[in-house]
């Protein structure tokens, strides 16, 4: 004997919606609750505009990837002698020549202001922060004299990249760069990684809606959900190009210099458009700077 029927009637103050009127029978009543009042539907939201492309100094990068984005961050890794450090002073040296104030804050400092004058870097534009300093140098000498060299080793560079966050953090927030980069390469990525991801979240911020471009070069991705790009870098296949060390010097006649080396570039991800994810690659080519 089967059993009757039973409608169940709504609640007093419901009503029931057909599925055709669900969505935006939910709209209405969340737009009634007034901590939701500005809830919209995915269609009906406004798509963020895309980001100015400025020129990195390389051909090659810029057909990549069409520049480095402003008010966003960009993000470069790869291993020792991947090349990441000639993109780094290729960036400086464009931003600079289109008179802009840049900033570059050396974590591990690295960097050389020969080769990068010699690349076209205006230093009169360039405000360069050199974390560690005299303190650390005191530390070091000190280290040596109790044999532990290795234990002080990791203290400096915690000590060196907490420098580098409270910097940028400094620099970000003051405003009127046209660029901040970041030189992690130097950094171990063991310490690199436990930057904390907020970090990168509050310097993404900072960023956004500016004409700042945040440039970071490390060895392996720090803020891979941050970055509007990452690019992997790595030596290129064809072998690098040496020359004979010229007559005359005092150097052994056997020793050879360093005049090119290829590099090859893979887009790991770009959120600047909506596409498909893909990879692409490139390849250029750095040269030696030769200082007599």
């Amino acid at each position: 004997m089967s059993s009757p029927l039973v409608c169940a009637q709504p609640a007093p103050g419901y009503s029931v919606a057909f599925p055709q009127e669900r969505s935006a029978f939910l709209l209405s009543r969340l737009s009634a609750i007034p901590k939701l009042a500005g809830v919209a539907p995915a269609s009906r939201l406004e798509v963020r505009p895309a980001p100015e492309m400025v020129s990195s100094g390389i051909r090659e990068f810029d057909a990549l990837t069409g520049g480095l984005p402003r008010g966003c961050l960009t993000e470069i890794c790869g291993p020792a002698s991947s090349g990441r450090t000639s993109v780094l002073v290729a960036a400086l040296a464009a931003a600079t020549q289109r008179q802009e104030a840049c900033a570059l804050v050396d974590a591990s400092d690295a960097f050389d202001p020969v080769s990068a004058a010699a690349a076209g870097v205006d230093f009169e534009q360039l405000l360069w922060v050199r974390c560690g300093g005299k303190k650390l140098a005191l530390r070091t000498r000190a280290a040596e004299k109790t044999k532990n060299h290795q234990n002080d080793r990791h203290s400096r560079m915690d000590d060196s990249l907490e420098q580098a966050l409270r910097v940028t953090d400094l620099l970000l927030q003051s405003g009127g760069f046209g660029m901040v980069a970041i030189d992690l390469g130097g950094i171990p990525y063991r310490a690199a990684r436990r930057i904390p991801l907020t970090s990168w979240f509050r310097f993404q911020r900072a960023v956004e809606n500016t004409p700042t471009v945040l440039f970071v070069i490390a060895e392996a991705p720090c803020a891979p959900s941050c970055a509007a790009l990452l690019l992997k870098l790595q030596p290129g296949k064809k072998p690098s190009a040496f020359s004979h060390q010229p007559s005359g010097k005092t150097s052994p006649a056997h020793a050879q210099l360093l005049d090119q080396l290829e590099v090859e570039g893979e887009l790991l991800h770009s959120r600047l458009e909506r596409k498909p994810v893909r990879s692409a690659t490139t390849a250029f080519a750095t040269k030696a700077v030769r200082i007599l």
